[in-house]
């Protein structure tokens, strides 16, 4: 077949290519759900409530330890003011003069109830605590007088707020004279510096805690990718071996997990041991299965073999009996008829096994550039010649198109596909093959308008010995006396042997083949030189 411009063939693809299944990615070590951020959170989570307890803990003991201390001061003060109490109710001298003396904490208060409830009050400042001639001890405000009238007088010690003054350890006590009571005596000293020194701890405690639990975090994220790395390491084993094809063929697992990585004495070291020890098991199971597909292909190939000569010596004497056929019975010579037609058929359906079983085997195919295009008008009008009930269309690109094949394999898969076609859907049918180019890939599609493929089958199709149902009718195949339910696996197995791909599409009324082949090389020729080919409804 000639073409207007020359096309030089190009090399091929790679004998090997490359699996297309998705590559799964590494995670972020730290990424969402993964467990090095959650051992990060988790040990985080504890490093804040022990510094958080801690912190609790040293808090109260030291104020704790304040407290005792300002009780022993408490009592020293009381101690030293109980005979100047003593002796001041009901003397003459004048309030404050000899109720707080100098030598005592500042702030000190001190107030006297007599038993009518009147009271005298005072507070040493900073110059009446050290003794300064002239420091006055001020009276306390009324609000706070009213306030610690209400502190019990049992001796008992307890911390109270007192409004402008601030917070106090109070303790009070009666007066006695003799074995009547003359008077209460309230005394306090001031809480503000073990508050203050509580809180600058508290303070201090949170600062060194969130130092800490930053800390923390930095060294847990350290620590977590490097104790994780064994065990990544046998996730990338795992993703390594999910990539491998393991469907079918010969399949060598030579990937384990490193010995280092399947020491059983560490957990992760375990889980290295069982994978290695499942893909020990599943690299057995699956040289036992090659080596049983492997028998199943040669008892195939070499039974096939076997049957071509008995099958073709009984086709001969069947076919010699057509010179007597007319003087034979009416019965017998129809007996002989179809003995010859299902010998033809048996023939083809041993050629097709046999060429199965040596795909399977490892397809030995002559691949070179071949003009997809002639070979799909060859296709086309042998399918015209044996169905003329059908109608025929076929659409040519404008240039030449190149594909990289077996030629003589591939017009096999051109006429079995138009042979389905034409065998499973009924007369007037119009089946219609196009031949495009999509990217590096030629494409054959054959399309028909019968009443389609059920969607049960769909799956099916390419499978061995499938067979439709009533929905596309199947009629005798001239020549080979019917379908052998292979013609669509030989399809499916020679373009897969070419590292193509075959797809079916289906719905009442609309069948589609889409054949996909590597190109060899794609040469548009001028437009002007060659319109589409077409070849008319017949």
């Amino acid at each position: 077949m000639s073409y207007p411009a020359t096309v030089q063939p190009g090399a091929g693809p790679p004998a090997n290519p490359p699996r297309t299944s998705e590559v799964v990615p590494r995670p972020d070590p730290f990424g969402r759900h993964t467990l090095g951020r959650q051992l990060v959170v988790r040990v985080t989570a504890l490093v804040a409530l022990a510094a958080l307890l801690i912190t609790t803990a040293t808090a109260l003991a030291t104020r704790q330890v304040l407290m005792s201390q300002l009780d022993r001061q408490l009592d020293a003060v009381t101690a030293r003011l109980r005979d100047p109490v003593d002796n001041y109710l009901g003397s003459e001298r004048g309030p404050n003069s000899g109720l707080l003396r100098p030598g005592q904490p500042i702030g000190t208060l001190a107030v006297i109830y007599d038993t009518d409830g009147n009271a005298e009050s005072g507070r040493l400042t900073e110059r009446a605590a050290a003794g300064q001639r002239g420091a006055d001890v001020p009276t306390l405000p009324e609000a706070a007088v009213s306030r610690l009238a209400g502190v019990p007088t049992d001796g008992s010690k307890s911390s109270i707020t007192l409004s402008e003054l601030g917070h106090y350890r109070v303790v009070g006590f009666r007066i006695f004279s003799g074995a009547t009571t003359v008077g209460t005596v309230v005394v306090g000293v001031p809480l503000n510096q073990v508050d203050e020194t509580v809180l600058d701890l508290v303070g201090l405690a949170a600062l060194f805690s969130l130092l800490v639990i930053g800390g923390t975090i930095f060294a847990a994220r350290s620590l977590v990718v490097r104790s994780l790395r064994p065990l990544n390491r046998v996730a990338a084993t795992a993703q390594q071996v999910s990539r491998l094809q393991l469907d079918r063929g010969e399949v060598a697992l030579a990937v384990r997990v490193p010995p280092e990585d399947a020491n059983p004495a560490s957990e992760v070291g375990q889980v290295g041991q069982a994978l290695n020890h499942m893909l020990n098991n599943v690299e057995e199971a699956l040289a036992a299965r090659q080596a049983s597909e492997t028998k199943v292909r040669q008892f195939v190939a070499d039974a096939s073999h076997e049957l071509r000569n008995p099958l073709a010596a009984i086709r001969g004497y069947a076919e010699l009996t057509r010179r007597d056929r007319e003087q034979l019975p009416t019965d017998a010579a129809y007996a002989m008829s179809r003995v010859e037609s299902e010998a033809s058929r048996m023939s083809h359906l041993v050629e097709d096994m046999l060429l199965l079983a040596r795909l399977d085997s490892g397809p030995d195919l002559d691949l070179q550039p071949c003009d997809l295009s002639e070979i799909v008008i060859n296709a086309v009008s042998d399918a015209r010649a044996a169905g003329p009930d059908h109608a025929w269309q076929l659409t040519l690109p404008q240039y030449p198109v190149i594909a990289y094949g077996d030629q003589h394999r591939l017009q096999q898969v051109m006429a079995n596909l138009l042979a389905n076609a034409r065998t499973h859907t009924p007369p007037r049918t119009q089946v219609h093959t196009v031949v495009s180019v999509s990217g590096a890939d030629a494409v054959v599609t054959v399309t028909d308008n019968g009443p389609g493929i059920p969607p049960e089958m769909s799956n099916r199709v390419f499978e061995r010995f499938a067979r439709g149902d009533a929905s596309r009718m199947r009629t005798p195949d001239a020549g080979t006396g019917g379908s052998t339910g292979l013609g669509l696996a030989i399809v499916a197995a020679v373009v897969d042997a070419h590292h193509g791909s075959v797809a079916v599409s289906s719905q009442p009324g609309h069948t589609q083949f889409t054949v996909r082949l590597p190109l060899a090389q794609f040469a548009p020729a001028s437009p002007a030189g060659r319109g589409p080919d077409m070849l008319a409804p017949h």
